[in-house]
């Protein structure tokens, strides 16, 4: 499914953004729409011009992570879970299904899990980033992470969203939930909600 075209400039300011940027808990209720889960994946992982590379920083340009919704209340889209694709900017179905109160159960419970519109899970594929640099590449991975993390929660911001970064899960249990391979490690789970 192509997703919208994203925005490159927005009524909210970088410097707006990073002034009222707070991890949100509570949401109320409301769907979260597809323009802003487009815009919340190119933020994050998007292509951002002709060179192929991408919103966020990526040690050596090796790009290890996986960007996922989980969608449970987006308008235009089906809940489930969709892998995000930045080369064409769409996404591709995983699974059917809500999966929020599976995957606030795997992170310990977390009700801003549970109560999220939808769920952007970051993962790594190690070797990507490993293969050229070592064991030093797990650091880069790390920092790839939270670069990509960054950008979707001040995006959230922009967008008058709240968000969390979740890092606090069974890290088996959601792989499993997820349906990764031994090749791909969950990392983060940032809910996503009308504030």
């Amino acid at each position: 499914m192509k997703l919208p075209e994203p925005r490159q400039t927005g009524p909210v300011s970088l410097e707006e953004s990073i002034a009222m940027r707070r991890s949100v808990r509570t949401y109320n209720p409301g769907p979260v729409t597809i323009d802003e889960v487009s815009q919340l994946l190119w933020a994050a992982q998007g292509i951002t011009g002709n060179d192929g590379f991408r919103a966020a920083p990526s040690g050596g340009a090796t790009y290890p992570l996986g960007a996922y919704l989980i969608a449970g209340n987006v308008t235009g889209l089906e809940p489930g879970m969709y892998r995000y694709d930045p080369a064409s900017h769409s996404l591709s179905p995983v699974k059917e299904g809500d999966l929020r109160v599976e995957l606030s159960e795997a992170a310990l419970g977390q009700p801003c899990v549970r109560d999220a519109a939808a769920i952007v899970a970051f993962s790594a594929i190690y070797e990507r980033t490993t293969e050229r640099y070592g064991d030093r590449g797990k650091m880069y991975v790390h920092m790839d992470a939270g670069h990509a993390a960054e950008n979707l929660l001040l995006q959230a911001t922009a967008l008058g969203l709240g968000g969390v970064p979740v890092g606090a899960f069974r890290t088996r249990t959601l792989a499993g939930l997820l349906g990764f391979s031994e090749a791909e490690t969950p990392l983060y789970l940032i809910p996503i909600g009308r504030r």
